[in-house]
């Protein structure tokens, strides 16, 4: 299967669109070297495991709302490995899925902090919703090989590092609130501004939060305290 980034990217429908252009002009041989890896892993696991999530959803995270409009960043790790589950969104799963560990714990949290019915939720891993109202959900990988997490995350390493970069030459990204749950994704935070709002905490999968650390951080009800001090709407979390 032939991987054209360009051509991905060309679908996108909001001005995240330029953006990403920008980056690409700007590194096609990189791009050239991404595709060809695509390319190779599709090639030589055919037929025994899959390349997650489908080519049309690898940048479904810049899909949902403008570059403007985007007022949080929650960065994760790499898609789920599973068939069905990976839709680039991170955390989030096509409704009807089982609901991963990771998102459970999301919900448990989420529903204490804003009062919600937690049981709503067993079948509702879609966060189009949250995307929708502005907030980034990125992987720092858009692709993994099925069953091997992980598996992709060198190769876009070197894109996220440029995305970060210039999502921090705009002026919309000095006052981000920037969610970063486990040490993983808190090794980003130094591409943001200082003036960015960062919400940290451990990483909501079982062996973090069982841990403590992710219970009781209060994370969606404090973003949204901050979104009304900066006179912006806040987040409906809980459809």
């Amino acid at each position: 299967m032939m991987y054209n980034i360009r051509d991905l990217i060309s679908n996108i429908t909001t001005d995240w669109k330029d953006i990403l252009f920008e980056i690409y002009n700007e590194n096609v041989e990189y791009f050239e070297t991404l595709e060809k890896f695509l390319k190779k892993e599709d090639e030589t696991y055919d037929g025994i495991s899959k390349i997650f999530p489908p080519q049309d959803l690898i940048f479904n995270s810049f899909n949902q709302c403008n570059l403007k409009e985007t007022n949080v960043i929650i960065i994760g790790q790499d898609p789920y490995h599973q068939q069905g589950q990976a839709m680039g969104l991170c955390f989030s799963v096509p409704n009807g899925i089982p609901i991963p560990p990771s998102l459970k714990n999301i919900y448990k949290e989420l529903c204490s902090d804003l009062n919600g019915d937690e049981r709503k939720y067993l079948r509702k891993g879609d966060l189009i919703h949250w995307s929708s109202q502005g907030i980034l959900l990125l992987n720092t990988a858009l692709t993994v090989r099925e069953s091997k997490p992980a598996s992709h995350s060198k190769i876009w390493a070197k894109f996220i590092e440029l995305l970060l970069n210039k999502i921090a030459e705009k002026e919309f990204s000095k006052s981000l609130i920037v969610m970063l749950w486990g040490n993983h994704a808190k090794k980003y935070k130094k591409y943001f501004h200082e003036t960015c709002y960062f919400l940290e905490a451990t990483h909501p999968s079982p062996l973090g939060a069982n841990r403590g650390g992710w219970f009781g951080t209060g994370h969606f009800s404090k973003c949204n305290n901050i979104l009304a001090d900066l006179n912006k709407s806040p987040i409906i979390w809980l459809i």
